[in-house]
This record gives C-alpha cells, structure tokens and sequence, in this order.
C-alpha cells in the first residue's frame, strides 16, 4: 500500500438512516462479495485458533512475531479462511 500510495478508510454506520445502511449492504453484496469469491479481494490470515487456546492467541500477539491476523474460531466449520 505504501508504494502505490494506496489508503484504507472506514466508518461506522450507526448514524446512517435504515434506507442507506440497506443500501450499503445491498452494494456489498453485489460488488464485494463477488471479489472476494473470485479471489481477486482475499483475506490475510495466518493461523486459526479454538477459543479453548484464546491465550495462546493472545500470547502470540503479544510477543509480537505475528504479520497477519490471528482468528479464534468457535468450531472447526468456522475454519473457512484457509486454504
């Protein structure tokens, strides 16, 4: 991102009305959700743990040596994001 000079932005909806959160799920689905089936938008995850090994996950994070997320997954089926 740095080098192309990209940026990430964000925002809450909380303060959108019904009609434009509606709106803004509607364009995700149809122009988000589409990327990230075909892969051309992936996530970047680097393990999955059980919530039974939260610490674990949290003492990986906390020595640092991480570079992407860490996931703690309510059961095995939740394990989607990785190959």
């Amino acid at each position: 991102m740095v080098f192309k000079r990209l940026s990430v932005h964000g925002t809450t909806l909380r303060t959108r009305s019904k009609e434009q959160k509606a709106a803004i799920v509607t364009e995700v689905r149809e122009k988000v959700w589409p990327m990230v089936d075909n892969g051309s938008v992936r996530l970047v995850v680097e393990d999955q743990l059980p919530l039974d090994e939260a610490a674990e996950a949290h003492r990986r994070m906390e020595t640092g040596g991480h570079t992407d997320k860490i996931l703690l997954v309510n059961d095995q089926k939740a394990r989607l994001w990785l190959p």
